[in-house]
């Protein structure tokens, strides 16, 4: 648990996939995250199954609250995606300590860059350290749809 951004009292974070809520984790991206809009249920369940998978859950009742996923050779790179809060968890820091914990998780591996993408949470990811890239000028994508 990071310090800096410490996770709010009666909250937990687990690296467990075994106790990530699939149905509620589907819902909360293909019903509300901008980027998974209409993700199928069996494409999101491939992509848990092929990545490190983090959520933030209520002590008391054992609830996941929010989610993200890391794709990662483990030993080079690292993807941060599919970072969410549910809608009544927001504004409490969670994602930010979610965050904060996956960085940690990470910095054992000796990655050499761990990247994301975001539309609106530019600041939530700089006070993690996260900053532009040096040269977007190097960079490519394929899109395949």
């Amino acid at each position: 648990m990071s310090d800096v951004h410490p996770l709010p009292e009666g909250y937990e974070i687990s690296a467990d996939t075994t106790r990530i809520d699939v149905d509620r984790v589907h819902r909360w991206l293909s019903a509300d995250a901008y980027w998974a809009l209409g993700r199928p249920r069996e494409k999101q369940d491939r992509a848990i199954a092929g990545s490190l998978n983090f959520g933030v859950y209520e002590e008391a009742s054992g609830e996941q609250v929010a989610y993200a996923r890391v794709v990662t050779d483990e030993a080079t790179f690292a993807w941060l995606c599919d970072v969410y809060v549910a809608p009544s968890a927001r504004g409490r820091g969670l994602g930010t300590a979610l965050v904060a914990a996956v960085r940690e998780h990470l910095g054992p591996l000796g990655l050499r860059r761990v990247l994301l993408a975001t539309h609106d949470a530019h600041g939530v990811y700089a006070k993690l350290g996260f900053t532009p890239l040096d040269r977007p000028d190097q960079w490519m994508a394929l899109m395949l749809r």
